[in-house]
């Protein structure tokens, strides 16, 4: 039985070993970092001078490739790989699934003598040809037009892929279908990450600033996720299913002692969060944080910022690893938004900057904002663009997983709001009187014990709650769910950015040179005035909030069907086509996608769920039923009256529910036949409220699935 499972499970958990042997063993960072990356030293070492030169110069100023260095560059990751151990090649993509895609071809080909040779050409590593009719296109592609073509990334290294029994070299890619279009994540980032870089430079341009190379946003992105030991997940079928507990309520202690918020981190979990550290330095990710989150076995890790398209592509790999080390050691990663109901669920905050060429950080404040007018430009450019498409920036963090997340008092709500904090909205507001004329300064803090230093004081707080927060020198976008790639909120962010950057160069180029930073004043007080609305400093949680939002006209869009909808107006579509970013085709088929997504994922969710009530958790309550409906009866011939009315109420009671749930799931049954996505949810939650509360009394030895108290404490 299932209920023999969940007591085989916790009672091998407390058999376990409580921490590892080989205690303190970790490898040199510094000798280990980046060995399996084919990165800028690796190329350097490999390459001849004339070819490395030319790569160098696509990386870091983004211009096109030259053919002619394809067979040195194949020949030189051929020859590092195969001395990495790797047999195998894939170009490693980032289809419209959400997660990554890879298809292994030897280095072998045939001698004609019965041997191999180890071959690996230009050809191949510039171009692969998966079936892109098998991946979601949103009718691009139809099923017997079946090819499409991965192209080489230049500026995101090669690396290696390890397993116990080999390794495979990884290239990444992007991926396009036989017409062209884009039928992934990667080449419109790509393309956003050009047209940001281009209006950028327009702007520092109109400054007196004229560089080469490109201006890349960079990206920090923190990643939350919750721990479950193996055993016990897998009597939920749930969550084998879903990724998230379709059922279950929360135990008495959960997280309102606010005890495990950067507590002791336990030995197990520690030991995989080191094998993780190792497995990501080794990839040349720039792992930096580590720490427990609010709610119980939720935890969180944080790289150092790097380059855009290389985040994304990094952050891709940091979930791979975070469940495959877990499966290393018995446990489950969940990297669903919502994976425990009535807790905190997981976001993976996008922290984005934009940096100059020469490397300069172009949201720094420096040491007196008001007189940094390149900062309070571009402050006011994307102050600008998120307000003007508040929307299509809600829509690009809108999915089943966040839909249980966004607006619950743990995450951002649906209205798209800036934080600035008290110093620079001061200063924004003096630009909007007429000029800014001075910064409020942080000072010290004193904390009233003599031994402690004095801590300089930063001028402003922070705000947890606001979904688009400035921190210092970076705009956190904090709607982003856990389980998403990076890609879809940031190509958004990047192309407003850019419209908006792409105005203001258009209106300071038709002013003389000389003139132009006397006329900034001007229009830098016409954006604040015009824009203001959407700038919050307040509880982002608050029910006056929503009410104040609705005042103002900003949207409050709060599901993921209403959200989508703005990629299909003639808005959006004339924006990203104005920018190549995504064609009209590209931005329906998306749209088509991501509908299509949502509706499966909640049907099996459905599916799932009537399921787990009718055939796990229906026997274990009729069991419960005719319990008590035996002890009524055994008291009843002895005619004893003490305490027969209580059991005969809860009798009355667990029937009641066991009718609700019946009733429920065939209700649900009519709703999945439908294909009613919000119906079938609706129906879900009623049939939640009967299991939950069976579940509070049916037996604790016949309840089979694994509690809450279990999944969140026992690891």
């Amino acid at each position: 039985m299932i209920s023999s499972l969940r007591k085989n499970a916790i009672a091998n958990i407390g058999a376990r070993k409580s921490c590892s042997e080989d205690l303190g063993k970790e490898e040199p960072i510094t000798q280990i970092y980046g060995e399996d990356v084919f990165n800028m030293k690796t190329m350097k070492d490999y390459l001849p001078k004339p070819v490395y030169k030319k790569l160098m110069a696509t990386i870091r100023n983004g211009s096109t490739i030259d053919p002619a260095i394809a067979d040195d560059v194949a020949n030189a990751m051929k020859r590092w790989a195969i001395s990495k151990g790797a047999s195998h090649y894939t170009h490693w993509f980032q289809p419209l699934t959400g997660s990554t895609a890879e298809k292994h071809d030897s280095f072998i080909e045939p001698d004609f003598e019965g041997g191999v040779m180890m071959d690996f050409s230009g050809k191949s590593l510039i171009k692969g040809e998966p079936d892109a009719s098998s991946f979601p296109s949103g009718g691009i592609r139809a099923t017997f037009e079946a090819r499409g073509y991965t192209a080489w990334d230049p500026t995101s290294p090669a690396f290696i892929k390890r397993s116990s029994k080999g390794a495979v070299l990884c290239i990444p890619t992007a991926f396009c279908s036989y017409t062209g279009e884009a039928l992934d994540k990667k080449t419109p980032l790509l393309r956003s990450i050009q047209v940001l870089s281009v209006q950028a430079k327009r702007v520092l341009a109109c400054f007196g600033e004229d560089c080469d190379g490109m201006v890349i946003p960079s990206l920090g992105p923190e990643q939350e996720y919750f721990l479950v030991d193996r055993e016990l997940y897998l009597t939920r079928l749930d969550l084998v299913q879903t990724g998230r507990t379709l059922f279950g309520n929360v135990p008495a202690k959960n997280q309102q002692m606010e005890d495990h918020y950067f507590g002791v981190i336990r030995s197990r979990i520690l030991d995989f969060m080191n094998d993780v550290d190792q497995a990501l330095w080794r990839l040349g990710i720039p792992a930096k944080t580590r720490h427990n989150e609010v709610a119980p076995a939720q935890f969180e890790i944080a790289p150092i910022f790097e380059a855009l398209n290389l985040a994304v592509d990094h952050n891709m790999i940091v979930m791979e690893v975070l469940r495959q080390t877990a499966e290393k050691h018995g446990l489950v990663c969940l990297l669903h938004e919502k994976p425990f109901a009535g807790i905190n669920g997981s976001g993976k905050h996008n922290n984005w900057s934009l940096v100059s060429p020469d490397g300069k950080n172009l949201l720094d404040p420096g040491c007196s904002p008001h007189e940094n007018a390149l900062f309070l430009t571009f402050l006011s450019c994307i102050i600008r663009a998120v307000d003007k498409h508040a929307d299509i920036l809600r829509s690009a963090v809108a999915y089943a997983g966040n839909d249980h997340r966004l607006g619950a008092n743990e995450a951002p709500p649906a209205i798209i709001s800036i934080f600035l904090g008290d110093q620079l909205t001061e200063i924004i507001e003096q630009i909007e009187k007429g000029s800014a004329k001075s910064t409020r300064d942080g000072g010290t803090m004193h904390i009233g014990v003599d031994a402690l230093p004095l801590l300089p004081k930063d001028a402003t707080d922070r705000n947890r709650t606001s979904p688009f927060a400035f921190t210092g020198n970076k705009f956190e976008f904090r709607a982003a769910g856990s389980s998403q790639s990076c890609s879809g909120p940031n190509i958004v962010l990047n192309t407003i950015v850019a419209e908006s950057l792409d105005e203001l160069a258009t209106e300071m180029e038709k002013i003389p040179a000389k003139q132009r930073l006397d006329a900034l004043q001007g229009i830098l007080q016409k954006i604040i005035k015009q824009h203001k609305k959407v700038i919050f400093n307040g509880d982002n949680y608050s029910k006056e909030w929503e009410k104040e939002a609705s005042k103002r006209g900003l949207p409050n869009v709060k599901t993921t069907l209403q959200a989508l909808k703005v990629m299909t107006q003639p808005k959006t579509e004339k924006l990203f086509e104005k920018y190549k970013v995504l064609s009209k085709v590209e931005l329906h088929s998306r749209y088509e996608v991501y509908v299509e997504s949502y509706t499966k994922t909640v049907l099996i969710e459905g599916k799932v769920a009537r399921d787990i009530a009718s055939t796990i958790v229906m026997p274990a309550a009729l069991k419960q039923q005719i319990l008590l409906a035996k002890a009524v009866s055994s008291l009843d011939a002895a005619k004893v009256k003490t305490g027969s009315a209580a059991i005969r109420s809860r009798l009355s009671d667990v029937s009641e529910l066991i009718e609700k749930t019946m009733e429920s799931v065939d209700r649900l049954d009519k709703k999945i036949e439908a294909h009613d996505p919000e119906a079938v949810l609706k129906e879900m939650l009623e049939l939640r409220w009967a299991v939950d509360g069976l579940e509070s009394m049916v037996d604790d030895s016949n309840w089979p699935l694994s509690k809450y108290a279990e999944l969140l404490f026992i690891y």
